[in-house]
């Protein structure tokens, strides 16, 4: 089978920001997206049931002839992917690792900041990951629940997005930090909003970049890297029409989008590694 996929997750549409870079550096390559719009947001959950989730996701998208898995999703980086990677025999990488690696190259004073999911936050997920670089950053962690549903209600660019962000970062007032990463794939939906609230100094730190960066360049090693034309795919849990309108505003690109029905009575953790067809 030849094997041209790439298959990228998330809770939601918050992972489009990682297509869409991942579209900007390697046009000739195919992504499968799938969101779990219906089950979204991932951040008040369990790890267990983040756990389980992302198994399923990726059982449904191993039917495809996939050569690397995107975990475009923070919460389920933080709770899956160690897991992922000993089970998977194909390249899987997460968003944390990279994320850090740019919030570091960006920052001059070596204070960090960073927003996310409950989950994400709680997890001291990128915490542990900036200090494994370099132990004496400074880093002041802040969960903000609120975003992800404001994303995925479409309401983006909007006055209440702007109240709402506003909102969520006032705890961060009083901290210093040059660097703030967005530390859930939602909120770079939001970077008008965080642009009019936060100091002009603060550089906002996506990881598509760097995930887009680290995927190409394993691609490469591997000879993996596609020469053929880009066929995409987009498949959602939820409102296939809702999950459309907000990736075609952020694709800028027509998109076809397929509802799929997942049983969590089907999921099961391998007890050692899922054999490829």
């Amino acid at each position: 089978m030849d094997r041209n996929v790439i298959g990228v997750l998330d809770s939601g549409v918050g992972g489009l920001t990682v297509v869409k870079e991942i579209m900007r550096q390697l046009p000739k390559e195919t992504v499968y997206y799938f969101g779990d719009t219906l089950r979204c947001p991932y951040g008040p959950r369990t790890k267990e049931e983040v756990r389980q989730f992302t198994f399923e996701i990726i059982d449904y998208l191993l039917q495809y002839p996939l050569k690397a898995i995107v975990i475009a999703c923070n919460t389920a980086t933080a709770a899956a992917l160690v897991e992922v990677q000993k089970h998977i025999k194909l390249p899987v990488l997460g968003v944390i690792e990279p994320g850090s690696r740019a919030a570091i190259k960006a920052s001059k004073r070596g204070e960090i900041g960073v927003i996310g999911t409950v989950g994400t936050i709680h997890s001291k997920a990128y915490e542990h990951a900036l200090k494994r670089l370099n132990p004496d950053l400074t880093v002041h962690s802040l969960a903000c629940p609120t975003l992800v549903p404001l994303v995925e209600s479409g309401q983006r660019n909007t006055s209440l997005a702007d109240q709402i962000v506003e909102q969520a970062l006032r705890p961060l007032e009083q901290k210093q930090y040059d660097s703030l990463i967005l530390g859930c794939t939602h909120y770079p939906l939001l970077t008008s909003s965080f642009k009019k609230v936060l100091p002009t100094h603060v550089e906002l730190i996506s990881s598509a970049e760097e995930t887009a960066v680290e995927l190409s360049t394993i691609l490469q090693y591997q000879a993996l890297l596609s020469e053929r034309k880009s066929f995409h795919r987009f498949f959602t849990t939820g409102d296939p029409r809702s999950f459309q309108a907000i990736a075609q505003d952020w694709l800028g690109q027509i998109v076809r989008v397929e509802h799929v029905k997942l049983s969590s009575d089907l999921v099961h953790f391998p007890s050692k590694e899922v054999r490829l067809p």
